[in-house]
């Protein structure tokens, strides 16, 4: 059986518009070198992002064990994309900081998101991208989903 996008329910057109534009987003970042960049960093980056933490506040953030955390921190390390320094507050405790090969990464894929947007505006006018955006908010509002976002702890569903 054949499944066209236009017989998709709104769940699934939504998630699968949002895997698309995420894949040429990160397409585009390999042509800007960052190719090293993999969408699952950007769980642990938007928690470091808005704060430097600990591995155990991340992974509490990230509702994951501390083993769990610490693995993909050493993952990131490994890659560049973050560095542990002294708390001021506690030198036994280190903050995971972005580097500024991350912070990059974050402004580049930004800039790139925007462009998508445009781009879409472009084909199909402002109108029908912001109808488009303003459902999908309202849709995230109605589950729930609104805090998560605000306190950047969007998580797949279980």
């Amino acid at each position: 059986m054949v499944v066209h996008p236009s017989t998709l329910d709104l769940s699934l057109t939504a998630l699968f518009a949002g895997w698309a534009m995420t894949d040429e987003v990160q397409r585009r970042l390999a042509t800007q070198g960052f190719g090293d960049l993999r969408f699952n960093d950007g769980v642990v980056i938007q928690h470091v992002l808005a704060a430097p933490l600990s591995i155990t506040a991340l992974a509490e953030r990230m509702g994951v064990t501390q083993q769990a955390a610490s693995k993909a921190v050493a993952d990131l390390e490994r890659r560049g994309l973050l560095r542990r320094e002294a708390d001021p507050a506690d030198a036994r405790t280190k903050l995971l900081h972005l580097t500024a090969h991350a912070v990059a990464a974050v402004e580049a894929t930004r800039v790139l998101r925007r462009e998508l947007q445009e781009e879409l505006v472009a084909e199909h006018g402002a109108g029908r991208v912001e109808d488009a955006r303003a459902l999908l908010a309202a849709v995230i509002g109605r589950y729930g989903g609104d805090d998560a976002i605000r306190a950047r702890r969007v998580r797949p569903p279980r």
